[in-house]
């Protein structure tokens, strides 16, 4: 059953039933449990409104789904639903704008500026938005970086509610199934931005994503997702410890590795979601992809557009907290 809009989740502050999750987390692995264990004791200390979905996600990742080909599972997607509210309406104070240019039907491409660092909560918060905003809610995929799905839990865990490796190939079969699709083309280089060079959009990479939409007649929605920035202060990266784990970066903030799990906690910063009217490609034939001028002048327009409604979102928020 998809989550109607305008639906509320009811629970406790959602930062307290983070650090309870992972202390109890931490104190199961302390212990020696296995993973799965140690997460299925921390979630028997949670509040009752957030134990529910913590656990039916648990059950969901252990158990036999009923995944598509790309490995999404809607139930679950369901099951975790009301947690992702809980932060979008009460610990982000999420608001949102434009929701109604996203179409309601057929394939779109959604492209945003990226952050977050720790976390994808930017593609969280962007999912959310539009199963409780939008007037007929739908389930985006995101693309995300291979690294992303080789974690314990939160790689499968990131596959069960929508993400997709990022690469062409998948891109184009999931427009060509008219499915909605989330981008972020600034890829590491979004997400492993320093906090003194927060919201600078960077490169949108050499326009893959331009072309992919112009092959399959796609519409591009340009995002701007004000917020992410604050929620894990990249202060310094840990080149090393990013080498030994295969990841793009290793991010130090003002509180992880500080504070151990607890550092996982992301800061209360208010954010903003601004989805920008679309950009129209149906002039365009879909042989023009190979027009390299061509792509790389509407990649660079989409990334004026997301920069632009960046920073009129950023004076229109005001202090990150508070």
């Amino acid at each position: 059953m998809t989550p109607q809009p305008g639906s509320r989740a009811v629970g406790s502050t959602p930062a307290v039933a983070a650090i309870e999750f992972l202390q109890g987390l931490r104190a199961g692995l302390e212990a020696g449990l296995a993973p799965e264990a140690a997460a299925e004791l921390a979630a028997a200390a949670l509040p009752e409104s957030v134990r529910k979905p913590v656990r039916g996600v648990l059950a969901r990742l252990r158990g036999d789904n009923h995944e598509d080909e790309w490995g999404f599972d809607e139930e679950l997607a369901e099951t975790a639903y009301p947690v992702f509210e809980l932060l979008y309406e009460r610990w982000w104070r999420v608001r949102c704008t434009g929701v109604g240019h996203v179409p309601s039907h057929g394939r779109a491409m959604l492209v945003a500026n990226h952050a977050g660092s720790l976390l994808p909560f930017d593609a969280a918060m962007i999912t959310t938005a539009l199963m409780k905003e939008h007037p007929l809610p739908r389930w985006p995929r995101f693309m995300a970086l291979d690294w992303a799905f080789a974690a314990p839990f939160l790689g499968p865990f990131i596959r069960k509610v929508g993400g997709v490796p990022a690469n062409h190939a998948n891109a184009t079969r999931i427009l060509d199934a008219d499915e909605l699709l989330m981008t972020f083309p600034e890829g590491a280089k979004g997400s492993g931005k320093r906090y003194s060079e927060r919201y600078q959009v960077q490169r949108f990479g050499r326009g893959g994503f331009v072309e992919i939409a112009l092959r399959t007649g796609t519409p591009i929605v340009p995002v701007a997702v004000i917020g992410a920035e604050e929620t894990y202060p990249m202060i310094a990266d840990a080149a090393p410890l990013a080498r030994l784990l295969g990841a793009p970066f290793a991010p130090i903030t003002p509180t992880f590795p500080w504070l151990g799990p607890l550092g996982l906690v992301p800061l209360p910063s208010r954010w903003r979601i601004e989805f920008c009217a679309p950009v129209d490609l149906s002039p365009y034939p879909p042989e023009a992809a190979e027009d390299r001028r061509l792509v790389l002048d509407l990649s660079e327009a989409v990334r004026e557009k997301v920069a632009g409604a960046v920073r009129e979102n950023l004076l229109e928020r005001g202090p990150a907290f508070g």
